[in-house]
């Protein structure tokens, strides 16, 4: 009897294996809401290399700033001013997110170039995004210069 039931249990365990696999290699779906965190300022914090080399960004003269609705707009580079304004060149990248292979991508377009990035984590305050190369840019809201 203890036989049929360690046969039992291995069956069980061997039944579960790919659906625990499938749930732990799922990633979180970013949502319309989450979608919306995204308009704005974003400074670049670290670049995170497919080997695990970390690249730290501590200052930083140009900013991001998107601007999305309706899962379409634009990312615009800027240069933030002593005094809170934002200097541009009014260069921008039209932007459209798009579910590819159940992952959110970011695909960007120029007149000299198309690339994509997925989506990875975009909350009000964390933004993550991971290019063709397996880099990972994480990203924050920057901090207005002060005049004190």
């Amino acid at each position: 009897m203890e036989r049929n039931t360690i046969t039992n249990m291995k069956r069980i365990l061997l039944n579960l294996l790919p659906v625990l696999f499938l749930l732990a290699s799922c990633s979180k779906t970013i949502s319309e809401s989450d979608i919306k965190e995204l308009n704005g300022y974003w400074e670049i914090e670290k670049a995170e290399m497919p080997d695990g080399e970390v690249k730290e960004y501590t200052v930083n003269t140009i900013v991001d700033f998107f601007e999305i609705e309706n899962n379409k707009g634009t990312r615009q580079k800027v240069m933030p001013q002593i005094d809170g304004e934002y200097l541009t060149n009014e260069v921008y990248e039209n932007v459209e997110i798009v579910e590819v292979d159940g992952k959110t991508m970011m695909k960007y377009h120029t007149e000299f170039a198309d690339w994509q990035e997925q989506l990875i984590k975009v909350s009000k305050d964390e933004l993550i995004v991971q290019n063709e190369h397996d880099i990972k840019y994480y990203y924050k809201r920057p901090i207005p210069f002060s005049k004190k």
